[in-house]
Protein backbone atom coordinates (compact mmCIF):
# COMPACT_ATOMS: atom_id res chain seq x y z
CA UNK A 1 0.00 0.00 0.00
CA UNK A 2 2.64 2.28 0.81
CA UNK A 3 4.86 1.25 -2.27
CA UNK A 4 1.29 2.32 -4.19
CA UNK A 5 0.87 5.32 -2.77
CA UNK A 6 4.45 6.71 -3.69
CA UNK A 7 4.05 5.90 -7.18
CA UNK A 8 1.01 7.59 -7.56
CA UNK A 9 2.73 10.91 -5.63
CA UNK A 10 5.73 10.40 -8.11
CA UNK A 11 3.17 10.14 -11.19
CA UNK A 12 0.96 13.26 -9.39
CA UNK A 13 4.48 14.90 -9.49
CA UNK A 14 5.68 14.69 -12.98
CA UNK A 15 2.51 15.72 -14.22
CA UNK A 16 2.41 19.32 -13.57
CA UNK A 17 6.37 19.82 -13.98
CA UNK A 18 6.03 18.20 -17.34
CA UNK A 19 2.85 20.68 -18.14
CA UNK A 20 4.67 23.73 -16.62
CA UNK A 21 7.48 23.10 -18.44
CA UNK A 22 5.52 23.19 -22.10
CA UNK A 23 3.57 25.94 -20.89
CA UNK A 24 6.90 27.78 -20.58
CA UNK A 25 7.93 26.67 -23.50
CA UNK A 26 5.21 27.96 -25.31
CA UNK A 27 5.14 30.87 -23.62
CA UNK A 28 9.01 31.75 -24.46
CA UNK A 29 8.58 30.78 -27.68
CA UNK A 30 5.19 33.47 -28.15
CA UNK A 31 7.10 36.13 -26.33
CA UNK A 32 10.56 35.57 -28.60
CA UNK A 33 8.39 35.63 -31.95
CA UNK A 34 6.14 38.66 -30.81
CA UNK A 35 9.47 40.57 -30.36
CA UNK A 36 10.90 39.20 -33.55
CA UNK A 37 7.64 40.60 -35.52
CA UNK A 38 7.85 44.12 -33.86
CA UNK A 39 11.15 44.29 -34.33
CA UNK A 40 10.60 43.62 -38.16
CA UNK A 41 7.77 46.25 -38.07
CA UNK A 42 10.05 48.62 -36.43
CA UNK A 43 12.48 48.01 -39.49
CA UNK A 44 9.91 48.44 -41.77
CA UNK A 45 8.96 51.96 -40.54
CA UNK A 46 12.01 53.29 -39.56
CA UNK A 47 14.12 52.12 -42.63
CA UNK A 48 11.82 52.24 -45.18
CA UNK A 49 8.78 53.65 -45.02
CA UNK A 50 9.44 56.95 -42.40
CA UNK A 51 12.39 58.30 -44.21
CA UNK A 52 10.50 57.97 -47.40
CA UNK A 53 7.52 59.82 -45.94
CA UNK A 54 5.43 56.73 -46.55
CA UNK A 55 2.85 55.77 -44.16
CA UNK A 56 1.23 52.16 -42.89
CA UNK A 57 -2.26 51.99 -41.75
CA UNK A 58 -4.37 52.22 -38.72
CA UNK A 59 -2.88 54.06 -35.84
CA UNK A 60 0.42 53.81 -37.09
CA UNK A 61 -0.09 55.75 -39.93
CA UNK A 62 -1.81 58.81 -38.20
CA UNK A 63 0.81 58.70 -35.80
CA UNK A 64 3.63 58.61 -38.84
CA UNK A 65 1.77 61.82 -39.93
CA UNK A 66 1.31 63.80 -36.56
CA UNK A 67 4.72 63.17 -36.07
CA UNK A 68 5.56 64.35 -39.18
CA UNK A 69 3.70 67.39 -38.63
CA UNK A 70 4.18 68.03 -34.87
CA UNK A 71 7.95 66.90 -34.70
CA UNK A 72 7.13 64.71 -31.67
CA UNK A 73 9.16 60.94 -31.69
CA UNK A 74 6.91 58.14 -33.62
CA UNK A 75 7.71 55.54 -30.88
CA UNK A 76 6.09 57.91 -28.25
CA UNK A 77 2.97 58.64 -30.82
CA UNK A 78 2.46 54.77 -30.94
CA UNK A 79 2.36 53.96 -27.90
CA UNK A 80 -0.10 56.62 -26.38
CA UNK A 81 -2.67 56.50 -29.27
CA UNK A 82 -2.96 52.83 -28.86
CA UNK A 83 -3.69 53.18 -25.51
CA UNK A 84 -7.35 53.83 -25.01
CA UNK A 85 -8.18 51.04 -27.83
CA UNK A 86 -5.93 48.58 -25.29
CA UNK A 87 -7.75 49.16 -22.57
CA UNK A 88 -11.38 48.76 -24.75
CA UNK A 89 -9.90 45.76 -25.88
CA UNK A 90 -8.55 44.66 -22.97
CA UNK A 91 -12.56 45.01 -21.18
CA UNK A 92 -14.62 43.67 -24.33
CA UNK A 93 -12.17 41.40 -25.87
CA UNK A 94 -10.05 39.66 -23.17
CA UNK A 95 -6.79 40.27 -21.14
CA UNK A 96 -4.37 37.84 -22.92
CA UNK A 97 -5.01 39.24 -25.98
CA UNK A 98 -4.67 43.12 -24.66
CA UNK A 99 -1.46 42.51 -22.63
CA UNK A 100 0.02 40.92 -25.81
CA UNK A 101 -1.10 43.93 -27.95
CA UNK A 102 0.55 46.03 -24.94
CA UNK A 103 3.93 44.48 -25.27
CA UNK A 104 4.09 44.22 -28.93
CA UNK A 105 3.33 47.84 -29.02
CA UNK A 106 5.95 48.50 -26.42
CA UNK A 107 8.43 46.85 -28.37
CA UNK A 108 7.80 48.20 -31.51
CA UNK A 109 7.82 51.86 -30.44
CA UNK A 110 11.27 50.91 -28.61
CA UNK A 111 12.78 49.67 -31.75
CA UNK A 112 11.12 52.55 -33.72
CA UNK A 113 13.06 54.61 -31.09
CA UNK A 114 16.08 52.75 -31.05
CA UNK A 115 16.62 52.94 -35.06
CA UNK A 116 15.85 56.33 -35.79
CA UNK A 117 19.24 57.63 -35.98
CA UNK A 118 20.09 54.96 -38.54
CA UNK A 119 19.94 55.95 -42.35
CA UNK A 120 17.34 54.46 -44.42
CA UNK A 121 18.70 51.94 -46.81
CA UNK A 122 16.88 53.38 -50.09
CA UNK A 123 15.39 56.74 -50.93
CA UNK A 124 13.90 55.24 -53.90
CA UNK A 125 10.21 55.53 -53.11
CA UNK A 126 8.90 52.22 -54.54
CA UNK A 127 12.08 49.97 -53.49
CA UNK A 128 11.06 51.48 -50.40
CA UNK A 129 7.38 50.81 -50.59
CA UNK A 130 8.12 47.04 -52.04
CA UNK A 131 10.86 46.11 -49.17
CA UNK A 132 9.17 48.03 -46.30
CA UNK A 133 5.93 46.06 -47.12
CA UNK A 134 7.09 42.80 -47.23
CA UNK A 135 8.95 43.28 -43.84
CA UNK A 136 5.95 44.62 -42.08
CA UNK A 137 3.43 42.46 -43.30
CA UNK A 138 5.51 39.22 -42.12
CA UNK A 139 6.06 41.02 -38.96
CA UNK A 140 2.67 41.94 -38.34
CA UNK A 141 1.39 38.82 -39.81
CA UNK A 142 4.02 36.77 -36.70
CA UNK A 143 2.75 38.65 -33.56
CA UNK A 144 -1.03 38.03 -34.65
CA UNK A 145 0.22 34.64 -35.66
CA UNK A 146 0.95 34.25 -31.51
CA UNK A 147 -2.00 36.48 -30.22
CA UNK A 148 -0.79 40.09 -30.51
CA UNK A 149 -1.70 43.21 -32.91
CA UNK A 150 0.49 45.96 -33.47
CA UNK A 151 -2.31 48.48 -33.99
CA UNK A 152 -5.67 49.45 -32.05
CA UNK A 153 -8.13 49.97 -35.16
CA UNK A 154 -8.53 46.08 -35.05
CA UNK A 155 -10.08 46.42 -32.08
CA UNK A 156 -11.96 48.65 -33.16
CA UNK A 157 -12.99 46.99 -35.83
CA UNK A 158 -14.13 43.62 -33.83
CA UNK A 159 -16.17 45.82 -31.47
CA UNK A 160 -18.32 48.09 -34.83
CA UNK A 161 -18.66 44.84 -36.74
CA UNK A 162 -20.71 43.48 -33.79
CA UNK A 163 -23.35 46.08 -34.00
CA UNK A 164 -23.06 47.41 -37.97
CA UNK A 165 -23.86 45.04 -40.62
CA UNK A 166 -20.14 44.61 -41.64
CA UNK A 167 -16.91 42.55 -40.90
CA UNK A 168 -13.87 43.39 -39.05
CA UNK A 169 -12.04 43.47 -42.85
CA UNK A 170 -14.60 45.64 -43.91
CA UNK A 171 -14.12 48.39 -41.33
CA UNK A 172 -10.50 48.06 -41.34
CA UNK A 173 -10.58 48.83 -44.98
CA UNK A 174 -12.99 51.87 -44.71
CA UNK A 175 -10.59 53.26 -41.92
CA UNK A 176 -7.62 52.56 -43.82
CA UNK A 177 -8.44 53.82 -47.19
CA UNK A 178 -9.23 57.23 -45.50
CA UNK A 179 -6.03 57.15 -43.49
CA UNK A 180 -4.30 56.57 -46.62
CA UNK A 181 -6.14 59.12 -48.42
CA UNK A 182 -5.13 61.78 -45.75
CA UNK A 183 -1.68 60.96 -46.61
CA UNK A 184 -1.68 62.65 -49.92
CA UNK A 185 -2.91 65.99 -47.76
CA UNK A 186 0.25 65.53 -45.77
CA UNK A 187 3.24 64.00 -47.91
CA UNK A 188 1.43 64.45 -51.30
CA UNK A 189 -0.03 62.24 -53.76
CA UNK A 190 2.65 60.37 -55.02
CA UNK A 191 3.73 59.33 -51.96
CA UNK A 192 0.06 58.33 -50.47
CA UNK A 193 -0.24 56.50 -53.94
CA UNK A 194 3.36 54.50 -52.79
CA UNK A 195 1.73 54.11 -49.49
CA UNK A 196 -0.76 52.24 -50.52
CA UNK A 197 1.48 49.81 -52.64
CA UNK A 198 3.13 48.66 -49.39
CA UNK A 199 -0.53 48.97 -47.45
CA UNK A 200 -1.82 45.90 -50.10
CA UNK A 201 1.74 44.37 -49.76
CA UNK A 202 1.73 44.03 -46.25
CA UNK A 203 -1.59 42.82 -46.78
CA UNK A 204 -1.02 40.15 -48.79
CA UNK A 205 2.07 39.01 -46.35
CA UNK A 206 0.31 39.10 -43.56
CA UNK A 207 -2.01 36.52 -44.99
CA UNK A 208 1.03 34.37 -46.18
CA UNK A 209 2.31 34.73 -42.56
CA UNK A 210 -0.96 33.41 -40.99
CA UNK A 211 -1.57 30.57 -43.72
CA UNK A 212 1.88 29.80 -44.72
CA UNK A 213 3.27 29.13 -48.18
CA UNK A 214 1.56 25.55 -48.09
CA UNK A 215 -1.87 26.38 -47.42
CA UNK A 216 -4.46 23.93 -46.90
CA UNK A 217 -7.77 23.34 -48.44
CA UNK A 218 -10.73 21.52 -47.42
CA UNK A 219 -12.40 19.28 -50.07
CA UNK A 220 -16.25 18.31 -50.02
CA UNK A 221 -16.90 15.57 -53.00
CA UNK A 222 -20.30 13.81 -53.45
CA UNK A 223 -20.39 11.14 -55.48
CA UNK A 224 -21.84 7.51 -55.93
CA UNK A 225 -18.76 6.03 -56.19
CA UNK A 226 -17.38 7.39 -53.01
CA UNK A 227 -15.84 4.39 -51.72
CA UNK A 228 -13.39 4.01 -54.99
CA UNK A 229 -12.48 7.69 -54.37
CA UNK A 230 -12.31 7.62 -50.97
CA UNK A 231 -9.25 4.67 -51.37
CA UNK A 232 -7.87 6.21 -54.51
CA UNK A 233 -7.32 9.65 -52.78
CA UNK A 234 -5.81 7.89 -49.69
CA UNK A 235 -3.47 5.83 -52.33
CA UNK A 236 -2.47 8.32 -54.58
CA UNK A 237 -2.26 11.06 -53.06
CA UNK A 238 -1.52 10.11 -49.23
CA UNK A 239 -4.40 12.01 -47.49
CA UNK A 240 -7.03 10.54 -45.14
CA UNK A 241 -10.61 10.70 -45.59
CA UNK A 242 -13.60 11.04 -43.90
CA UNK A 243 -17.15 9.77 -44.93
CA UNK A 244 -19.99 11.72 -43.84
CA UNK A 245 -23.65 11.02 -43.74
CA UNK A 246 -25.61 13.77 -46.00
CA UNK A 247 -29.12 13.92 -47.92
CA UNK A 248 -30.14 15.54 -51.11
CA UNK A 249 -32.36 18.75 -50.12
CA UNK A 250 -34.38 18.05 -53.46
CA UNK A 251 -34.10 14.50 -53.87
CA UNK A 252 -34.31 13.40 -50.24
CA UNK A 253 -31.98 10.90 -50.93
CA UNK A 254 -29.23 9.42 -48.63
CA UNK A 255 -25.72 10.70 -50.01
CA UNK A 256 -21.67 10.07 -48.61
CA UNK A 257 -20.13 13.59 -48.67
CA UNK A 258 -16.10 12.52 -48.79
CA UNK A 259 -14.06 15.07 -46.35
CA UNK A 260 -10.35 15.93 -46.86
CA UNK A 261 -7.98 17.77 -46.14
CA UNK A 262 -5.37 18.99 -48.88
CA UNK A 263 -2.47 21.78 -49.69
CA UNK A 264 -3.02 23.73 -52.69
CA UNK A 265 -0.10 22.30 -54.32
CA UNK A 266 -2.30 18.85 -54.44
CA UNK A 267 -5.79 20.85 -55.54
CA UNK A 268 -5.02 19.09 -59.43
CA UNK A 269 -3.74 16.41 -58.50
CA UNK A 270 -7.21 15.99 -56.46
CA UNK A 271 -9.07 16.85 -59.10
CA UNK A 272 -7.48 14.39 -61.62
CA UNK A 273 -8.70 11.55 -59.24
CA UNK A 274 -11.98 12.42 -58.79
CA UNK A 275 -12.66 12.78 -62.78
CA UNK A 276 -11.02 9.46 -63.54
CA UNK A 277 -13.75 7.54 -61.45
CA UNK A 278 -16.56 10.14 -61.29
CA UNK A 279 -16.70 12.94 -63.93
CA UNK A 280 -20.24 14.14 -62.70
CA UNK A 281 -19.18 14.53 -58.82
CA UNK A 282 -19.07 17.28 -57.17
CA UNK A 283 -16.36 18.91 -55.93
CA UNK A 284 -16.48 21.99 -53.29
CA UNK A 285 -12.91 23.45 -52.06
CA UNK A 286 -12.48 25.67 -49.43
CA UNK A 287 -9.65 27.52 -47.76
CA UNK A 288 -8.77 27.01 -44.02
CA UNK A 289 -5.89 28.44 -41.94
CA UNK A 290 -4.95 26.05 -40.05
CA UNK A 291 -4.87 22.03 -39.31
CA UNK A 292 -3.76 20.43 -35.94
CA UNK A 293 -4.36 16.98 -34.68
CA UNK A 294 -5.06 13.52 -36.99
CA UNK A 295 -2.60 10.69 -36.91
CA UNK A 296 -2.43 10.02 -40.84
CA UNK A 297 0.56 9.92 -42.27
CA UNK A 298 1.52 12.05 -45.41
CA UNK A 299 2.42 10.15 -48.10
CA UNK A 300 4.09 10.84 -51.68
CA UNK A 301 1.54 11.52 -54.09
CA UNK A 302 1.52 8.86 -57.05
Amino acid sequence: MTVSQNVFTNEEQKKPQKSGALKTARLAQRIIMMVLGAGMMSVALEIFLVPNQLIDGGITGISIMLSDIFDIPLGILLTLLNLPFLVIGYKQIGKTFALSTLFSVVVMSIGTQLLHPVNPITVEPLLAAVFGGVILGVGVGLVVRYGGSLDGTEIVAILVSKKLPFSVGEVVMFFNLFILSSAGFVFGWNNAMFSLIAYYIAFKLIDITLEGLDQSKSVWIISDKFRDIGEALTERLGRGVTYLDGEGGFSGENKKVIFVVITRLEEAKLKSIVEDWDSDAFIAIGNIHDVKGGRFKKKSIH
